[in-house]
């Protein structure tokens, strides 16, 4: 991601400890400016240890009272939302300045912060996706349409882990 372009993922009030370890992977993983959520239960959990691979140490991860007040005001206000009427993910363009609203996992995003919205989105599955699946899927798919997204043997040398070391030998042709 350039330096120009900025991400926010917005949380509506999560429970799942597992699942806010999972957003912060993903977020590091897609390299996310900024992870905030509202509500109390994630705070009540926060004790369980979950593998982030300790980017809450360099991703902010902030409890707001208010999402939209605390989005930077630069940035698209996106809904990730399965709302009739919404945008399937494959064929929205994102901006270089972007905060992806997603609901908790067990509800769904207010109809007001949904009317505030610059666009509302949905991945077009059969079923609702679990909330970190949900956002991998959305990084993807900004990194995916990105003409700057960045490739190739020394991204995976410096991304994969320590006991990974295998080379495709040849490639097959078919």
């Amino acid at each position: 991601m350039l330096k120009s372009q900025s991400v926010t993922i917005a949380i509506i009030n999560p429970k799942s400890p597992a699942n806010i370890g999972a957003v912060m992977r993903a977020a590091g993983c897609y390299q996310v400016d900024r992870v905030i959520y509202s509500g109390n239960r994630y705070d009540r959990a926060m004790k369980l240890n979950t593998d982030t691979k300790d980017v809450r140490h360099k991703i902010p991860l902030n409890r707001v009272a208010c999402l939209l007040a605390a989005i930077p005001q630069e940035s698209r206000v996106v809904c990730v939302e399965l709302a009739e009427g919404a945008t399937p993910l494959p064929e929205y363009q994102h901006a270089d300045n972007s905060c992806y609203i997603f609901g908790p996992e067990d509800g769904t995003i207010d109809q007001a912060i949904i009317d505030r919205a610059d666009a509302v989105v949905y991945v077009p599955t059969t079923g609702c996706m679990n909330l970190a699946a949900a956002v991998n899927v959305l990084l993807y798919d900004r990194l995916a349409k990105s003409p700057d997204a960045v490739a190739g043997d020394a991204l995976i040398r410096s991304s994969r882990d320590t006991n990974n070391r295998v080379k495709v030998a040849r490639r097959c042709h078919t």
